[in-house]
């Protein structure tokens, strides 16, 4: 059994409030959450209006799933959200 953890670091300029980037957020982790059935949270940054810090983990049989997985996963964030990827982490434990 792996454990995969994922870290993406977003920018969103256009966010004018904390309560405007909550929104993003919340929707960003929901989506996460239903289609992919991972854990998923803003895990820093919080009081940043433009940067976005969102961790997912999951627990997967083998490393092959986990690759796989983690390629979905990446290519979602970047469709469902207008923010710009600036960094992604990915980690197999």
């Amino acid at each position: 059994m792996k454990i995969l953890v994922m870290t993406f670091r977003l920018h969103a300029p256009w966010v004018n409030s904390l309560k405007e980037k909550r929104m993003i957020v919340k929707s960003l982790v929901a989506k996460l959450q239903n289609r992919f059935h991972v854990s998923a949270a803003e895990i820093d940054e919080q009081d940043t209006h433009h940067i976005i810090v969102i961790g997912v983990a999951s627990i997967v049989p083998h490393n092959a799933m986990a690759d796989s997985i983690m390629d979905e996963i990446s290519a979602f964030v970047e469709n469902n959200t207008e923010a710009e990827i600036l960094d992604e982490m990915r980690e197999i434990r």
